[in-house]
């Protein structure tokens, strides 16, 4: 796989996301349960998927929105299964609108509005244990919205919760055209955006973290910091 190295420079944002007072600003779409447990975020949904399908599940934003050229650190430790757990990023509203402006359509959680409605995005799928064909085989998914396009993916190397010794360190590169994800440092996945297949390319915006039910884990050390570009390997 094609890797570029990065060095972390200015750091724009840092949270320990250890209590539920450290995300009191962050904006909730859906009906998301914040809780800590051992210093820790703990996030599940709130509504019954068996009642409300696909309706049940959430996504919780940073309230700071970020330039591009960044790498996103966190720290995620999964709990209950099957689920599936991903990040947004570079997300803004359609029309160089600001992601939360009133006039785009509402969004309450429901996954279509994210990857098919009235905003852009990049959003990565991360640990795909919801279906039974995905956890039959096991991709990490990185997409590209408007749209729902699905650019590239990489093999997954997490396991079913019960042989998760402990939390797993993600890093997600956002660099001008390129994305790059890889966790406990091994690379999963390496994309290129040349700007015209799925739409220009997509700078700056918000990150967030979404979850489908019944999936709960855990979320700590959550870092962004500027990118910069150190060598090609």
């Amino acid at each position: 796989m094609k890797k570029l190295q990065f060095e972390k420079g200015e750091c724009l944002y840092e949270n320990s996301l250890q209590s539920v007072d450290d995300v009191k600003d962050w904006i909730s779409e859906g009906e998301v349960n914040i809780s800590s447990l051992d210093n820790r975020l703990l996030l599940k949904n709130v509504k019954d998927p068996d009642v409300y399908g696909d309706h049940a599940h959430w996504l919780l934003w940073c309230n700071q929105k970020f330039p591009d050229d960044i790498i996103i650190e966190w720290d995620f430790l999964p709990l209950e299964e099957p689920g599936l757990c991903m990040m947004f990023f570079s997300a803004e509203g359609k029309n160089k609108k600001d992601l939360f402006d009133a006039q785009l359509e509402k969004r309450d959680g429901y996954y279509p509005q994210y990857h098919s409605g009235d905003m852009n995005t990049y959003h990565l799928s991360y640990f795909r244990h919801k279906y039974e064909e995905e956890r039959a085989f096991r991709t990490c998914n990185l997409r590209k919205s408007h749209g729902f396009h699905l650019v590239t993916s990489g093999a997954d190397p997490l396991p079913p919760v019960e042989d998760v010794l402990a939390p797993y360190q993600m890093k997600l590169v956002k660099y001008q055209n390129i994305i790059q994800f890889s966790i406990n440092e091994l690379p999963i996945l390496y994309w290129e955006d040349d700007g015209e297949t799925y739409g220009e390319v997509l700078q700056g915006g918000y990150i967030g973290f979404r979850q489908m039910a019944p999936m709960i884990a855990s979320y700590a050390n959550l870092r962004v910091s500027k990118a910069i570009l150190k060598e090609s390997l």
